[in-house]
């Protein structure tokens, strides 16, 4: 059946993510047009149930983002990061033992010096609560799910997704149209793998000349510990054990606030085995005998994962198109020997707006915003990127004991020379090519939760606090079941069942299905990681927003 035409609203301003570059460069707006006595529309719309309900992330924050965007927070009683970093670990593991690394064998980059513990979804509360003050209108619970596009082709804008469609795809009693939302300039910042800014960077070709972008899975728990266990501002980074030396990643585990510690597991997406599990990778490393004291006493209370984007430098696609542009993790933004991001998020936001503000002034709209494109390089992102640029591709050609090894050096020649003897290195190949068929790999086994300081997906869904409607069309989208069937399953082994960290995925045997097996989807678990969408090795998997305000709900993640 036809639909309803949409009804519409105009902004000079559409910024779709509530995340800390999308906020960033909203409250940026809203505090230019204000100095120069100018009004400005800027409209957020956020896929998450509120501000933050989505936001997950370590977090150690920079604060640079944060001084510059907003130089008094350290004075607001309401401020969100309270814990500052008072010591700085590095440890790396083997399988019953480990060794501390010395804090002098690192470039001042990777300190942790001045820099504080705490909730990136608190922190995003925060600016949200600024945006708002300053007259920014933030719509939680309304996904963009379709970019707008004028008879020119450019960006004008996007439409939230209908409500109330049916699974067959068909709208049911309480259906309500999606919304248009148009503006003389659109900013996506949807993090990692956005599903609207995977269609700007093919439709724009906006990765042509750049590298492979490369990806992690970041898992956390939240857990609230025994006082003896607690040291506020303890930091601590480990890498090695349990994954072995081709498949690269790491943990983190951050004291702060009321007795909490954050502790999480990045593996990075470019594994080759297809029976690694990452949930159950992260389950591993916390029995080993330097960090399970650490739970002595403690009770878990939250879960939650998501993909990090760890291409960098020669990952950043151009930034703009006609009528927008892309900033923080959507642009690729992370610095991943540093584990941060935030800080080049909101400082994205920040020359985003910049451009944009000078641009509405001039009385230009839905053109290239090339002041923002050229100038990252040179800015504080760029320098932040630039001396860490060969660390992610030496670690992945040579493994974690000598791959890191020369990361490293490649480090301190850039911290000391400003160049590096490597020059840029690539990536090599996309994380979905680098799985091995089954019948090359030595199965891994691991071993049953116990309930206590290891644990299944189904109980860690739990308290990620997921939900979803469930008569709604699938948003775990798979293009050609036969292909999952004869590719995934019959030559990989059906690694989705392994790499999902929400339970998702399941091959289950059925003696009417094709083969003897079915692929059952269990969406409702879904919370939200894109992990799916990067790694399916034939790219059979698209990931869209859901209906409405589904999804995680984080508290303090």
């Amino acid at each position: 059946m036809a639909l309803p035409e949409r009804e519409g609203m105009d902004f000079d301003v559409v910024i779709v993510g509530a995340g800390p570059a999308g906020l960033a460069a909203a409250i940026r707006l809203k505090q230019s047009a204000s100095e120069a006595g100018e009004e400005i529309s800027v409209v957020v719309v956020e896929k998450g149930s509120e501000v933050g309900a989505h936001i997950l992330s370590g977090a150690v924050v920079d604060p640079s983002g944060l001084d510059m965007l907003v130089p008094e927070w350290r004075d607001d009683p309401e401020r969100p990061l309270k814990t500052a970093v008072e010591r700085d670990e590095f440890m790396f593991l083997t399988k019953n033992s480990g060794v501390t690394l010395p804090n002098v064998f690192f470039p001042k980059l990777m300190s942790n010096h001045g820099n504080f513990v705490g909730s990136l979804s608190n922190v995003t509360k925060y600016l949200g609560a600024k945006a708002e003050a300053l007259g920014v209108e933030i719509y939680p619970g309304f996904p963009a799910a379709e970019v707008l596009y004028d008879d020119r082709g450019a960006v004008v804008g996007v439409a939230t997704g209908d409500l109330g469609i049916g699974r067959s795809g068909d709208p049911r009693d309480d259906f309500t149209r999606g919304m248009e939302l148009r503006g003389k300039y659109t900013i996506f910042g949807e993090g990692a793998r956005g599903s609207l800014t995977k269609t700007l960077i093919d439709r724009f070709k906006l990765n042509a000349g750049r590298d492979h972008q490369k990806y992690g899975l970041g898992v956390k728990e939240l857990w609230q510990l025994a006082p003896g266990k607690f040291e506020p501002g303890l930091v601590q980074h480990t890498m090695g054990w349990p994954l072995p030396n081709k498949a690269g990643g790491g943990s983190w585990l951050y004291h702060f606030d009321d007795h909490l510690l954050s502790v999480g597991f990045v593996t990075h997406l470019n594994y080759e085995n297809p029976t690694l599990s990452p949930f159950e990778e992260f389950q591993r490393f916390k029995t080993h005998p330097m960090i399970a004291e650490t739970f002595e006493g403690a009770k878990r209370i939250g879960y939650g994962a998501r993909a990090i984007m760890e291409g960098g430098w020669q990952s950043v696609p151009k930034l703009v198109f006609p009528g927008g542009c892309l900033v923080g993790d959507s642009a690729g933004f992370v610095n991943v020997p540093r584990i941060k991001g935030s800080h080049n998020a909101v400082l994205s936001g920040i020359q985003a707006a910049d451009a944009i503000g000078a641009a509405l002034r001039a009385g230009r709209q839905g053109d290239e915003l090339t002041d923002y494109d050229r100038g990252w390089r040179d800015s504080p992102i760029g320098q932040d990127l630039k001396a860490v640029r060969n660390v992610k591709p030496l670690w992945s050609k040579y493994g974690t004991l000598v791959g890191v090894g020369l990361g490293g050096l490649d480090m301190w020649a850039n911290t000391i020379l400003n160049a590096s003897p490597f020059g840029t290195l690539s990536h090599g190949k996309p994380d979905h090519a680098c799985l091995k068929p089954l019948s090359e790999v030595t199965p891994i086994v691991y071993p049953k939760p116990d309930g206590k300081l290891t644990f299944d997906r189904l109980s860690s869904v739990y308290l990620s606090n997921t939900n979803h409607e469930e008569d709604q069309p699938p948003h775990l989208q798979v293009k050609d079941i036969g292909l999952q069937k004869s590719s995934e399953h019959d030559v990989f082994g059906g690694p989705s069942a392994r790499y999902c960290p929400a339970g998702v995925y399941e091959w289950v045997e059925d003696a009417v299905a094709a083969g003897g097996v079915r692929y059952q989807i269990n969406a409702q678990n879904c919370v939200h990681c894109k992990t799916c969408d990067i790694k399916d090795p034939n790219q059979n998997i698209n990931w869209v927003t859901p209906e409405g305000p589904g999804g995680p709900n984080y508290p303090n993640m």
